[in-house]
């Protein structure tokens, strides 16, 4: 019987320790288990943040690229913007350089238009003679102030010009003195474009005209002319409507 429980004694004690030790390999296992499990996790982890890493670069590597083509397409447009500049600037270095040389040719073309104006006042009929060469007077001083830009000089020139044209295509009537040898008469005048320039005493009966030929006045003794005389003082005084007139008319030598 003692032997029997040693025996049992024995086996029991044997069973237990190779639990203990079945116990201990399965808890290594286990805890192995986990810490190529937590292993693995980590690995896993270190690669998605890899992944994520090369995903991040990828994508800005291709902004770039988007960016660069950009800037290629830019410096493209830049470079053609830059040569078209470059010729503009040529032409205008060409043109400012033909503006210094006709800065320096106008004044002397606008003295020669003053000499022709000046010119052509003298030899036309003397209507308005002395307010005619008192501007073209005043044009010449024009010419020497400084504060003036030739712009401003060539327009007034011009003007002046325009002016003169416009006498061409007008019926005027105005009061003023007519000298004749010794004797003088305040005289309605009318001038009736450059084709007649006549005039009629103030109180008196006297007419007359200007002839281009002789350079001097001649009386009119034709009634129907200064009946018409008269018509013409009104209608440019606009104190009758317009009408043909009949009007004395003296042909330059050129054309008689």
């Amino acid at each position: 019987m003692n032997v029997l429980r040693i025996t049992t004694l024995t086996f029991l004690t044997l069973l237990f320790f190779s639990s203990v030790n079945a116990a201990d390999k399965t808890d290594n296992v286990v805890q192995a288990g986990q810490s190529r499990l937590a292993d693995n996790q980590n690995a896993q982890k270190a690669v998605d943040s890899i992944h994520e890493e090369t995903r991040n670069i990828v994508e800005d590597y291709q902004s770039l690229l988007k960016v660069v083509d950009g800037l290629k397409v830019y410096n493209k447009i830049l470079a053609r913007q830059l040569a078209n500049q470059d010729v503009e600037i040529s032409t205008l270095e060409q043109s400012i350089a033909n503006a210094a040389v006709i800065e320096r040719q106008i004044l002397p073309l606008l003295d020669r238009m003053l000499d022709a104006l000046d010119a052509y006042v003298d030899v036309d009929i003397p209507f308005l003679l002395d307010e005619r060469k008192a501007r073209i007077a005043n044009l010449r001083k024009l010419m020497f102030m400084s504060e003036l830009s030739n712009a401003e000089k060539t327009r007034r020139i011009f003007e002046a010009f325009q002016i003169e044209n416009d006498f061409g295509n007008t019926i005027e009537s105005y009061k003023g003195k007519l000298n004749i040898g010794d004797r003088s008469f305040d005289v309605d005048y009318l001038r009736v474009g450059r084709v007649s320039y006549m005039y009629r005493t103030v109180g008196s009966d006297n007419y007359g005209y200007w002839d281009r030929n002789s350079q001097s006045w001649q009386e009119i003794g034709e009634s129907l002319y200064k009946r018409n005389i008269d018509k013409g003082i009104k209608m440019a005084r606009q104190e009758m409507a317009p009408e043909l007139l009949t009007i004395p008319v003296s042909n330059s030598k050129e054309n008689s």
